[in-house]
């Protein structure tokens, strides 16, 4: 009990727990098309990629599972999305609970962001927005398929909430096998998917700052002018790299026209942030295009919403540090700030922790089966960055590369950190240092 009061270390429990609850509801006979008990490692499989908003599928969403499997699959990235912690103290205000520190401290652990400011504001925001994007996407979508693509109004719906939901929470999850390929060239569909994704990966950070703050650029923080800056250039990076090594591929962008072209590369641009939905054979993408994907994968979205990956804050710290190194600056930062010592450590121990991970699981999976290594280091790639996309080899991984995945899967989605510091019996202050002797880098 002791343990559980901690929430640094509650919250990656309440993550097993919704995970074993969604494991039990999948491998019930009725959350399958044919009625049978799913095998418990595809049921597994699927609640964790759920519940840790990926979209990597090792059975076809939209034909293994029942109408039941499928509404329990999309209450699972929702509430993945949303944060198991922020869900549970939602549901507290709403019951009238008291709501005090520990909520607070538990709730803001989940969502990256470990300060005792007024959570309950920020719960009320994600929600809002939650519920505001979502809403308006699958409106949208629901419109568009049931006038164009000969669906039922009921059909409709479903598959617009569906697609909306799993958008916005970065989950890549579709009814449809092959992911919505069905829609690339049409940017009534393929935009809002976009918009939705983009939004819910910047964070809430980000969506408080334009909340309070509006467009006064001098006022926002520095986590949320790095977080739209990075993202806004890793954009660009993934749509220009994407476009010029497919152009002429004739198996993704070569058949399209210029506009067609322009649309998908754009659309996969985003992917990357953790969505994990395909208008393209990933497949069939060149190696200088799954290279990039690398690069864009592990990087993800914004803190503190539903992306994944080591995080863009992340990322441009460590980019900062080596600009600074460069030319000779004492201090590291952007924006007329610099960072905390704390925080470069922090964007180190991250970085190095997932790329630890990535590699330990890509040899593993690597000698153990047949699968090109490509191939295999874009799937860990994806698993640990919560991506879900995949170049078609998540269902012939053997059972324990897929226990693996899913291992990259959770630990990916609580966050190294926050998984590293829960797994710790506690830590104590240290009361000396060390002579300091520096070492030959280099």
């Amino acid at each position: 009990m002791k343990l559980m009061r901690n929430p640094i270390r509650l919250v990656p429990s309440l993550f097993l727990l919704a995970i074993g609850i969604g494991t039990l509801l999948l491998s019930l006979p009725v959350a399958t098309a044919d009625g049978t008990h799913a095998p418990f490692l595809t049921a597994l499989f699927t609640a964790t990629s759920a519940i840790a908003v990926t979209g990597l599928v090792t059975v076809d969403t939209g034909t293994y599972w029942s109408s039941f499997g499928q509404v329990a699959i999309l209450l699972m990235f929702q509430i993945g999305g949303l944060g198991i912690m922020t869900a549970a103290t939602l549901f507290g205000i709403i019951a009238g609970r008291s709501f005090g520190l520990h909520e607070r401290l538990a709730t803001q652990v989940e969502r990256g962001r470990l300060e005792r400011g007024d959570a309950l504001s920020v719960l009320k925001l994600v929600l809002g927005v939650t519920l505001a994007v979502e809403a308006v996407t699958a409106a949208v979508l629901t419109i568009r398929m049931a006038a164009t693509y000969d669906m039922s109004l009921g059909a409709a719906v479903w598959n617009g909430v569906f697609h909306a939901v799993s958008a916005f929470n970065n989950a890549g999850f579709s009814t449809h096998s092959d992911s919505v390929m069905g829609y690339q060239s049409d940017p009534l569909i393929l935009i809002p998917i976009m918009a939705a994704i983009t939004l819910g990966s910047v964070g809430f950070p980000v969506m408080q700052d334009l909340r309070d703050k509006r467009f006064d650029w001098r006022r926002w923080s520095l986590h949320s002018k790095v977080t739209v800056y990075g993202s806004g250039a890793l954009l660009v990076l993934g749509f220009f790299a994407i476009l010029a090594m497919e152009w002429n591929n004739d198996a993704t962008l070569g058949p399209m026209g210029l506009g067609g072209r322009a649309l998908n590369a754009a659309f996969h641009s985003v992917m990357p942030r953790t969505a994990g939905f395909n208008s393209l054979d990933v497949g069939a993408f060149r190696e200088s295009t799954l290279m990039v994907n690398y690069l864009l994968m592990f990087i993800g979205g914004g803190s503190a919403g539903t992306a994944g990956g080591i995080k863009v804050t992340t990322f441009v710290v460590l980019f900062a540090i080596v600009l600074a190194e460069v030319l000779g600056r004492r201090d590291a930062g952007l924006f007329g700030r610099r960072f905390g010592h704390e925080v470069e450590r922090q964007a180190l121990t991250v970085t190095v922790i997932a790329a630890a991970l990535v590699f330990a699981a890509t040899t593993y999976i690597v000698s153990i089966t047949a699968l090109p290594l490509a191939e295999v280091l874009f799937e860990c790639i994806s698993a640990f960055a919560t991506v879900g996309m995949s170049t078609g080899i998540t269902a012939d991984l053997p059972p324990s590369a897929q226990v693996v995945i899913v291992l990259l899967m959770f630990i990916g989605r609580v966050g190294t950190i926050t998984f590293a510091t829960a797994l710790a019996m506690g830590s104590s202050p240290q009361l000396y240092r060390y002579p300091k002797e520096n070492l030959i880098v280099g």
